[in-house]
């Protein structure tokens, strides 16, 4: 008898302090179902987790890529939120992508020299011939036009034939170099492809034109 008594007394719940009415000692209802009813709004502001993988709606408005299935199939199995995963899409591009691009653009410089280093026959006579084309276009050149052409390996090759007069040169006069006219849509004319990888003679003679017009030539 004595041990079921014990057993019940273990057995019972106590009702924290704040549920308790303090005179009687009896349960607050009221003060209960207020409780529970803040609870609920609690939890229904939490992140609802997807019930798949595919209810990830990442933002990759970006352009830099895209939601990847096996990605979110991974997060997806460590738990992870919608807001997770979007941090997570945030994180590669702003830090990963970044990285892959500087990387991608150094290799691609590399095999640029290569490619000139073999054009020019060798690396000492391409050394020679970079120095007189850094030479004939800090002379010639805006500076703007001078760093686009510099930047592939059809832009050098471009610069190698002014230099050599096998297409008309551009001779930079101070007295219209002061004024700048129009030089920034024939910059970006130049970083065409038609310009420096196609030799377009047509659109070629447009930009050579263009700037004979403004510098002289």
């Amino acid at each position: 008898m004595n041990e079921a008594l014990l057993e019940q007394s273990q057995n019972v719940i106590t009702i924290p302090e704040k549920f308790r009415d303090p005179e009687t000692g009896e349960l607050k209802t009221d003060a209960l179902l207020q409780s529970y009813q803040e609870l609920e709004r609690k939890l229904s502001t939490l992140p609802r987790p997807p019930a798949s993988p595919d209810e990830y709606e990442v933002d990759t408005s970006h352009g830099l890529f895209q939601p990847d299935g096996d990605v979110n199939k991974r997060l997806f199995e460590k738990g992870f939120t919608l807001e997770q995963v979007q941090a997570v899409y945030d994180l590669a591009a702003e830090k990963f992508v970044p990285m892959i691009l500087e990387l991608a653009q150094e290799f691609r410089a590399d095999r640029e020299v290569e490619r000139l280093v073999a054009a020019f026959g060798g690396e000492e006579k391409w050394q020679e011939v970079s120095r007189q084309l850094l030479a004939f276009g800090k002379k010639n050149l805006p500076p703007e036009v001078l760093a686009s052409l510099s930047g592939s390996f059809e832009g050098v090759m471009a610069l190698f034939r002014m230099m050599k007069g096998q297409e008309p040169g551009i001779v930079l006069q101070p007295d219209a170099a002061s004024s700048g006219a129009g030089e920034g849509d024939l910059t970006a004319m130049m970083r065409d492809p038609r310009y420096w990888r196609d030799r377009d003679p047509a659109y070629v003679a447009k930009v050579t034109a263009g700037f004979q017009k403004i510098y002289g030539g």
